[in-house]
């Protein structure tokens, strides 16, 4: 196995920081605090840099909200500060461990994302039913407060195995540290924050331990996984069924993760596997019946928003065209259609 010693000078560099930066910054101009933090941009930086160089860094604490995403989800939000150390930590941590990961990991990472996940599982149920010529079932899970539940000690023993740097290693169990969930407790300390960049490839990291399990241990060729929802496919149920025990075990044993009792499921193909909010049929794919009402809540909520003069077309267009775009995945060209007149029809309505 590869290891990595000398990193922290391309992560605390000055080139790096303000390389970092540009990256940063691109869709967050108009955003108060990165305003705020770029009308002193040197001064910050280099101020960033010092206290890398000197070993002197603490994590700044974080701004909670709640946002609907389609879920309640508790985000934390870091300062822009920290924010920026934290996609320069990305960028160089990722190239570490992106070649340890395998092909059918889609979470967060270049050139894969939901929709490449979707089309993958698809080919797999469509391989492994010849082409719906014979019974083909899906093995779906998801973990129970992931985030959440991500035990710091675990996480940092795992990457400690390919980064001998100390200083870096000391730089990430501050971050690592910068955060507690309430699944903590006296003796063990779990989670890491939806919000943070370095939170994704984290979460890579952990579930790795257990791709690797899944591919290396039990021999599975038909797994396809997005953060921490998996699926398994085959033709062969019980082979399914029989694999549930190992996989909790293997999850409570080495990541102290739990599957979410109520989310596996054995699914049959012809009758539709749920997966990243896509339903994959023989035949077709559709999209959640929950997504399409959640597309006409949020588009009717920013055509109100722009009749009221709070926020600008261009706007409301981009969120019209991101449920669009959702929708050229699934076979869904009427309500694509319908959203679209409703939507011209509502703007163009002088009521």
């Amino acid at each position: 196995m590869k290891i990595y010693k000398n990193l922290y000078w391309s992560i605390i560099s000055p080139a790096s920081l303000f390389h970092t930066w540009d990256i940063f910054k691109n869709d967050k101009r108009n955003r108060l605090d990165v305003a705020n933090f770029e009308f002193n941009l040197e001064d910050n930086i280099f101020k960033l840099y010092r206290i890398l160089k000197n070993e002197t860094y603490k994590h700044e604490s974080y701004v909670g909200f709640w946002i609907h995403d389609p879920k309640l989800r508790r985000i934390h939000k870091a300062t822009v500060r920290d924010r920026v150390l934290h996609h320069a930590i990305f960028r160089v941590l990722n190239p570490v461990f992106e070649p340890t990961f395998i092909s059918d990991s889609f979470s967060c990472r270049i050139n894969k994302g939901t929709h490449k996940g979707v089309k993958r599982l698809s080919r797999m149920l469509q391989t492994v039913s010849r082409n719906n010529t014979r019974h083909c079932y899906a093995l779906k899970c998801d973990i129970q407060k992931f985030f959440d539940s991500i035990d710091h000690d675990i996480l940092f023993k795992i990457v400690s195995k390919k980064i001998k740097d100390e200083k870096v290693l000391k730089l990430l169990k501050e971050i690592i540290e910068s955060f507690n969930s309430n699944q903590s407790n006296l003796f063990e300390s779990k989670g890491v924050p939806i919000g943070n960049l370095t939170s994704q490839i984290f979460a890579n990291i952990y579930m790795n331990e257990f791709d690797q399990y899944i591919k290396q241990n039990l021999k599975v060729k038909n797994y396809v996984r997005y953060t921490d929802d998996f699926v398994l496919v085959s033709s062969d149920k019980e082979y399914l069924i029989n694999l549930i025990p190992y996989i909790s075990k293997f999850l409570k044993d080495s990541l102290k993760l739990t599957i979410h009792p109520k989310k596996i499921a054995i699914l049959k193909y012809t009758q539709g596997v749920d997966f990243l909010g896509y339903i994959s049929f023989p035949s077709h794919t559709l999209i959640r019946k929950r997504t399409k009402r959640r597309a006409v809540r949020k588009i009717n909520e920013k055509i109100i928003l722009y009749k009221n003069g709070n926020t600008e077309k261009r706007k409301l267009e981009a969120t019209l065209c991101s449920y669009l775009g959702a929708l050229s995945h699934a076979n869904a060209y009427r309500f694509s259609e319908k959203l679209k007149n409703d939507y011209f029809l509502s703007v163009n309505n002088p009521d």
